[in-house]
């Protein structure tokens, strides 16, 4: 018996070596921005379009469905990493958000009727320095790729916003 607790702990020893001496794959991670403002500038900057996910981030189980099936999938992350800047809008119903994301969120809701949720708003913007804002140019929206093959539900996302950002 003591032999076979000496030679289990011995190779419980030979996997973590193992496993320390190999690095994991690294995916590459997604960076979403909160602020409307933020996302302007970097999209300005990279001249690339805004990917607005307008989500209940602890209520909607659609939206943790799209999250799981689509956003963290490899081909989503390398996807948006080359084409967008993400901007999560939350709409929470447990945790209480910051005075300023509450209405900027809200006053992104009302400017794109949003009615339900997951919704994703694909759009660049553009300053308006004499009203100090930010004019909206929206190119189209997508939701949860409903009908999609189960397990390629991505596939399905990447050909819609694909097509919408007329990206071939």
């Amino acid at each position: 018996m003591k032999r076979l607790v000496f030679i289990s702990g011995f190779l419980v020893v030979l996997a973590f070596v193992f496993a320390a001496g190999k690095k994991p794959l690294q995916s590459p991670e997604l960076k979403w921005y909160t602020s409307l403002d933020e996302a302007h500038q970097l999209s300005q900057k990279n001249n690339k379009p805004i990917f607005a996910f307008f989500t209940g981030s602890d209520w909607c189980g659609w939206c943790m469905k799209l999250q799981r099936d689509v956003f963290a999938k490899e081909a989503f992350k390398k996807w948006a990493n080359e084409h967008v800047i993400l901007l999560e809008l939350d709409y929470p119903k447990k945790k209480k958000l910051p005075d300023n994301l509450r209405i900027q969120n809200q006053n992104l809701a009302k400017a794109f009727n949003i009615q339900g949720y997951p919704k994703v708003w694909l759009f660049r913007t553009e300053k308006d320095s004499a009203k100090n804002n930010l004019n909206i140019n929206a190119y189209g929206s997508l939701g949860y790729p409903v009908g999609a093959e189960a397990g390629k539900e991505e596939v399905s996302f990447l050909n819609t916003a694909n097509a919408i950002l007329g990206i071939k």
